[in-house]
């Protein structure tokens, strides 16, 4: 971790390096404007076998051109070399400006000096590349401080499960995630930048199930402003050393880690004050239960009234309306409640509107929604996470470059 000078005098480049190649997954953006970083990530990912990963923060290589390319594969390279690892077993991540180049001298310097450090560490076989044990901290804090660009604080969860080592004997896997974010976010894969990495063993094929379904429940349920970010990058690196856990507690770790992240990038939305939680229950499918929930997310109005402690619920009756293609929901069948209170359709008094002032003005609030299309045991449910709109949000986003 350092700081190379890309902005300011906070941490703007790290590596993290697994002892040994890794199984991986990943997943990207799906933006028409992906960076480099991307494009390169993209073909080394697609081995399921990296051994570390490289984030330039503050800087998020995109509209760079071929240049931008070049110098995404030589920051690859370096890392290689540092790492102790092949050049395609490197996923190269950026986040940041747009339109501006790698400071490559800068860079080049640090990747000198990690690589210099590296061949100064006596190679363990006992505990893997020579390289890992050149790199300075196991602190999953730091290393996330150093991803971060707005954010105000950094994103860390972990989990623990039992396995079983391959001499038969018991063993504990560590699950630690990562992540970084404040705005441009409404991923369709992933979210800004997450890194979930496992000391357990899995097939390639179960950890691509596990990663993408956790994914799918909670990052790529996540909304802070609707924009879909040119550099989405979310991967899962396992290792092995700890052993094989039972698949079925593996998924629940990952799960729970990939959720905290999930609130933690919503709760630390630019400008956000409140974090906002919708549940659509009572649902045709799944698809149908996670489009009203956006909607409903995604609304300004509904943003705005969670931040003013407004508890208007007939926006969240709009948000709910304009999903105008889902036919079969009928308003006479539709439950709004915030948090445990119902608002509609039962009628509400002066006292409850004043309770639930109290409630909005807290900093989490849940918005909870009965469709009624199926009321079954098996109708399909979905929940969103995103944050109030403040005027803090217009402010950083206004004076982002300047």
């Amino acid at each position: 971790m350092a700081n190379i000078g890309i902005k300011d005098a906070t941490p703007d480049f790290v590596v993290i390096a697994s002892e040994v190649p890794c199984r991986s997954v990943a997943m990207f953006t799906r933006s028409l404007f992906a960076g480099p970083s991307v494009l390169v990530s993209r073909r080394n990912a697609a081995g399921n076998h990296l051994q570390a990963v490289v984030v330039v923060s503050k800087n998020a290589n995109v509209a760079t051109g071929a240049e931008g390319l070049a110098n995404a594969e030589e920051l690859g390279r370096g890392v290689a070399v540092a790492a102790g690892c092949a050049e395609s077993e490197v996923l190269v991540t950026s986040t940041g400006v747009i339109g501006r180049q790698y400071p490559m001298e800068r860079i080049s310097a640090h990747l000198s000096k990690l690589a210099t450090a590296a061949e100064q560490v006596p190679a363990d076989t006992a505990s893997g590349s020579a390289a890992s044990s050149a790199f300075d901290t196991t602190d999953a804090v730091v290393i996330a401080s150093a991803m971060m660009t707005t954010d105000t604080h950094p994103k860390t969860a972990s989990a623990t499960l039992p396995t079983v080592r391959a001499d038969g004997t018991a063993g504990t896997a560590t699950v630690v995630g990562m992540a970084k974010g404040v705005g441009m976010i409404e991923p369709d894969m992933a979210t800004m930048l997450s890194f979930v990495l496992t000391d357990a063993e899995l097939p390639v094929e179960s950890l691509d199930r596990v990663f993408r379904q956790a994914v799918d429940r909670s990052l790529n349920s996540l909304s802070v402003d609707t924009d879909t970010s040119t550099s989405d990058t979310a991967a899962l690196l396992a290792n092995g050393l700890a052993g094989t856990p039972d698949e079925h507690e593996f998924a629940a770790a990952i799960n729970q880690v990939c959720t905290d992240l999930t609130r933690q990038l919503a709760r630390d939305g630019k400008g956000a004050t409140t974090l906002l939680v919708v549940q659509v229950q009572q649902a045709r499918d799944a698809a149908q239960a996670k489009r009203v929930a956006k909607s409903i997310l995604n609304s300004p109005l509904v943003k705005t009234a969670v931040h003013g402690a407004d508890p208007n619920w007939g926006r969240v009756a709009m948000a709910i309306g304009k999903c105008s293609e889902d036919v079969d929901i009928d308003q006479e069948q539709v439950v709004i409640r915030f948090g445990e209170s119902e608002v509609y359709p039962r009628q509400i008094g002066q006292t409850e509107l004043t309770e639930l002032e109290q409630y909005l003005a807290g900093n989490e609030v849940l918005i909870s929604v009965d469709l009624g299309v199926d009321r079954s045991e098996q109708a399909a449910a979905w929940t969103v996470y995103g944050c109030d709109l403040s005027d803090g949000y217009v402010r950083i986003n206004a004076d982002y470059t300047t």
